[in-house]
């Protein structure tokens, strides 16, 4: 399908979406989600009237080269078009992309000691001060959740919200195994171990995204408990929801009041159940893309730190940069993150250009 064959329909349902808004039949929902959807492809059908424009343009002035009266006139406008043709085709194209509707959502993120006992619980540490660094310079508001610290100070679990502007659309590709290659703190030999912390970045779902039905939910109530199973305090404070349909288990025991734990615990099933649904989503579309293009999703393999080379190596783009300490500080974690974009674009465009 050539790309003139797929801006065609795009321009059509532009023209009716301004039709129906302006006949005034519509009821207030209505108009309201069609003038959203008229919205988002403002910009797309602006790219494709200058790159027609530009093409329409240079046809007349190609037709004015062979009159030699007009030619010096024509010709140097024709050739300044000729190169802006092929960035007004790659604009179009980018303004093509489907929107991914998360991308300007908060973020739940979690975070998990994985394989390395206390040394990934200190990694897993090491991973949310970046996250945290790269929020403040980002300009985001990360609160923690939830958190259970292991007994040299990292997390076997970290639960944190973080929200600001377009939050998911950069710490979504962070999702995924994160190893760690150094020497460890309670290691006496000298020994480099690997050890490994997942991440999971989910995007923030409202009430509108997700429905939960009470009768879908079971919710226990217990005492919350410390280090070693000890109570901490004397009501049952601490809450466990499972969503039955799902299977999916949250449990919350941060605050001393119930109330505030069955608020948190609703707040991430809801992002769960979301990301889920999202989850679906995107496997689709890398399903499609697949099919087309010969190249799936790869985001189950993520990222390599490796301390005593000084290096960050993310395998899905195959990137190295020996910044270790810069990226961990939050400094140059946009270095990879736009890379990644960067990566998912490139997939995308060679769909549209099929």
């Amino acid at each position: 399908m050539s790309l003139q064959s797929k801006l065609a329909p795009i321009k059509a349902r532009h023209e009716e979406l301004s039709a129906l808004m302006s006949a005034g039949r519509l009821s207030g929902e209505e108009f309201a989600r069609l003038s959203m959807e008229y919205a988002e492809l403002s910009p797309v059908v602006a790219a494709i009237d200058a790159y027609n424009k530009a093409i329409a343009d240079r046809d007349g002035l190609e037709a004015m080269l062979d009159d030699p009266e007009m030619k010096a006139l024509a010709q140097e406008e024709y050739y300044e078009l000729d190169r802006r043709i092929p960035e007004l085709e790659e604009a179009l194209k980018k303004a093509l992309i489907p929107k991914d509707e998360a991308d300007t959502k908060n973020a739940i993120l979690e975070i998990r000691a994985g394989t390395g006992g206390e040394e990934a619980a200190l990694f897993a540490g090491d991973l949310f001060t970046m996250y945290k660094a790269y929020a403040v310079s980002k300009g985001w508001k990360i609160e923690v959740i939830e958190a259970s610290e292991s007994e040299l100070g990292g997390y076997k679990e970290i639960i944190a919200e973080v929200s600001g502007r377009n939050v998911f659309s950069h710490l979504k590709y962070e999702s995924g195994v994160h190893r760690v290659q150094r020497v460890p703190k309670t290691e006496s030999g000298g020994r480099i171990h690997t050890s490994a912390a997942t991440v999971a970045v989910l995007p923030e779902a409202e009430d509108v995204d997700v429905e939960i039905r009470e009768q879908d939910l079971r919710i226990d109530t217990y005492r919350s408990q410390g280090a070693g199973g000890q109570h901490v305090n004397t009501t049952d404070s601490a809450v466990r929801i499972t969503h039955l349909p799902s299977g999916i288990v949250v449990a919350m025991q941060d605050e001393k009041s119930q109330h505030k734990n069955r608020a948190k615990a609703l707040k991430i099933l809801r992002s769960r159940l979301y990301e889920e649904q999202y989850r679906q989503q995107m496997e689709q579309r890398a399903a499609n893309r697949k099919s087309q293009v010969g190249t799936g999703d790869r985001s189950e393999r993520v990222r390599t730190y490796n301390f005593p080379q000084g290096r960050v190596t993310d395998h899905r783009i195959n990137l190295t940069l020996y910044k270790l300490n810069e990226i961990l500080h939050g400094d140059a974690l946009e270095e990879i993150i736009e890379g990644l974009t960067a990566d998912d674009h490139a997939d995308q465009l060679a769909v549209l250009e099929m």
